[in-house]
């Protein structure tokens, strides 16, 4: 029951943190304009400064929120990241300058360690061939959060710019009083790391990491998939106006259906999948399926087949757990929060490598001069990195791999 209610806390944070975002996002153009005026385009600006130091933030301090864990353990950083975050939702709450917004987007940047520090817990407590399966349920717990937190932020802006904040600093409050009675802490002195600077800095996380079997090259594969998967929310949003011509209501209903497609695969489709075919050939499976999904939104031209294709793109999600899996069980038990803070670093930079990517290249075939006008043009380049990751993946991949289980 302990261990049951302790994964219940590890899933809720990684919802309230992707609720967290979501639930923000709809009120961040209309804050904007309230605090500092101007109109929609510098509103956008500043949107894509808050967004960009955000992630700067993460990529800075992910390894080091990673080697605290692994010094301090699990459960003093999960919680007082959560109530420090809830701090940081009370004063964007209030905050009446710009630059209070900044300092907001600098804390939250530096606490986000909730999803990190979460896979590393689930690993700690998760056999070998368990790992990916268990990495799943941290990617459903993803998505969910990724459909509930805009329909729930879009309600509670009825209610004013501030009243999503006020909710998010309330759910992130509350999480951290009920972690605080059901999370043990699972770094023992076994497993217990001394923490040292060198380490504890992008450079010397990957640096460590990285000389691992493999997962050097398994941590190339995770930076330039999570730019090919950044297709989704860099540019689908234009993407279904200009091609479909959606209205906002219905780029939202078609961004759910794909959060919940994710949580679906991940949550209840991915360990079986792993029993029936092993972690190595599931990230291949996932991969070619992230291909032709990509290959087929660059070139179709109805809304109705871009949403029939949402099972098809949401089962290519399965190769993001799979690798992870991979990684897990090749770094050390000494490392697990170290890997994932390394793994939120390289996910930072390709959060601010990927917008620019893929918008100018929406920009660039969608003008009247351009060679070929082809609004997919993002998504076939998504197509081409994720080639890309399945080539380096099969030179790069660790011989070791959990067997299918045929037992059941």
């Amino acid at each position: 029951m302990n261990n049951r209610l302790a994964v219940t806390f590890i899933l809720l944070s990684v919802v309230m943190d992707s609720m967290g975002i979501g639930l923000i996002m709809p009120v961040m153009p209309d804050l904007i304009r309230e605090i500092n005026g101007g109109n929609i385009g510098q509103a956008a600006l500043w949107g894509g400064i808050l967004t960009t130091i955000f992630a700067a933030m993460q990529f800075l301090f992910g390894p080091t929120i990673g080697s605290l864990s692994d010094r301090f353990g699990r459960r003093p950083v999960l919680l007082i990241s959560l109530v420090v975050m809830a701090f940081d939702y009370v004063l964007m709450a209030v905050a009446g300058t710009i630059w209070l917004l900044i300092v907001g987007r600098i804390i939250g940047g530096i606490t986000a360690a909730t999803q990190s520090t979460a896979a590393a817990y689930m690993a700690d407590i998760s056999k070998p061939d368990e790992k990916a399966g268990n990495f799943g349920l941290i990617g459903a717990a993803f998505g969910v959060g990724f459909v509930l937190g805009p329909l729930i932020g879009g309600v509670l802006a009825e209610y004013g710019t501030r009243a999503p904040f006020w909710a998010a600093a309330f759910l992130a409050a509350a999480n951290a009083i009920f972690g605080y009675f059901v999370l043990p802490e699972t770094v023992t002195d076994r497993i217990r790391r001394p923490f040292m600077w060198r380490r504890a800095n992008p450079l010397g996380a990957f640096k460590h990491i990285g000389q691992l079997p493999g997962l050097g090259r398994l941590m190339t594969i995770i930076f330039i998939y999570a730019i090919a998967f950044f297709v989704y929310p860099g540019v689908w949003a234009y993407f279904g106006a200009l091609q479909f011509g959606w209205s906002p209501s219905m780029i939202g209903l078609s961004l759910g259906i794909f959060g919940i497609g994710i949580a679906v695969v991940q949550g209840v489709l991915m360990k079986p999948i792993l029993r029936r075919i092993g972690e190595r050939n599931a990230v291949v499976f996932g991969l070619l399926i992230d291909v032709g999904a990509f290959v087929a939104l660059g070139f179709v031209t109805n809304g109705w087949i871009a949403l029939a294709l949402t099972p098809l793109t949401a089962l290519g999600s399965i190769a993001g757990p799979a690798l992870q899996g991979i990684m897990s069980r090749t770094a050390a038990d000494d490392q697990q929060g170290e890997l994932q803070g390394a793994l939120a670093s390289i996910n930072a930079v390709a959060t601010i490598v990927a917008p620019m990517v893929m918008t100018q290249t929406f920009f660039y075939f969608t003008q009247s001069d351009a060679p070929i006008y082809l609004p997919g043009a993002p998504f076939l380049l998504g197509g081409a990195l994720t080639i890309v990751c399945i080539l380096i993946f099969l030179r790069a991949a660790p011989d070791a791999d959990t067997q299918p289980d045929n037992s059941s």
